[in-house]
């Protein structure tokens, strides 16, 4: 048994069949431009890596090298679909742990690298290139701000082993002085602080959630149900423009929506 997750990188190489991939981009980086449902399409997920030369980006992490590796990954695509009246559109398949920590990260501006990729994914969204982000793994922390957050739509697969959240919930107990069975007991009647896929669909931010019969290791009906939601995304994100307006309206989301209301009024 793996000590690191394998979700994404299944994920990656069933959607992307026969797909070539891209060179030149860190092993921990999976790139391959494919079609789907007649469409142009470039998916991206980050992988493990044991033997990244970076310790703590081993286990599937978002450290430098795959900070900057996505930045670049999502940059050519802007570039080479810069002159395409319909751009290639670009599915973040998410199953990442966290961002990478260590000393040698800070030192070396892991903010930046992070921030390089969180920027490209929505200057492509500006740019009309449909981001659609879709959730097989762990979605945690700067490592989700990295790659996927920035999605037109996000798609979550049912699973109690698909979880969104700023942290661990080993390093969220020990922040807010609580033991892991007070910190679930809060996150039962405070949505915002629970890591199921459900709780974080009452926040409004996911497009659709789908059930699987193999999570881990798709099936050939798998792959057919979720090619055909990802292809639905890419039309809707075509079709109700490159904001992330969509994400606002739902019950528990009802603050947000407060605030922004009244930012306008005052400035």
């Amino acid at each position: 048994m793996s000590a690191y997750s394998l979700r994404g990188l299944h994920w990656f190489t069933a959607l992307s069949a026969g797909a070539a991939p891209v060179a030149g981009l860190p092993a921990s980086l999976k790139v391959a431009d494919a079609t789907l449902e007649q469409q142009p399409v470039r998916f991206i997920a980050v992988v493990a890596d044991p033997a990244n030369p970076f310790v703590r980006a081993r286990n599937g992490e978002v450290g430098l090298l795959e900070g900057w590796g996505l930045a670049k990954a999502v940059d050519d695509a802007i570039e080479a679909d810069r002159e395409q009246s319909v751009k290639r559109a670009l599915i973040a398949i998410v199953d990442v742990p966290s961002q990478a920590y260590g000393r040698r990260e800070e030192a070396l501006g892991i903010h930046q690298a992070l921030a390089a990729a969180a920027d490209s994914y929505a200057r492509a969204r500006l740019a009309g290139h449909p981001v659609i982000g879709l959730l097989v793994g762990k979605a945690m922390s700067g490592a989700f701000l990295a790659h996927g957050y920035q999605a037109n739509r996000l798609i979550a697969l049912r699973d109690p082993g698909v979880m969104v959240h700023a942290m661990g919930k080993v390093s969220a107990a020990r922040v807010t002085l609580r033991s892991v069975e007070e910190l679930e007991a809060l996150a039962a009647s405070v949505p915002p602080m629970a890591y199921d896929i459900d709780s974080y669909a009452s926040l409004g931010l996911l497009w659709e959630t789908l059930s699987v019969s193999q999570i881990e290791q798709p099936s050939a009906d798998d792959l057919t149900l979720v090619r055909q939601c990802l292809g639905q995304a890419i039309a809707d994100a075509r079709a109700h423009g490159r904001d992330l307006s969509g994400r606002l309206g739902a019950s528990n989301r009802g603050a947000s929506s407060r605030v922004r209301q009244l930012l306008r009024e005052q400035w």
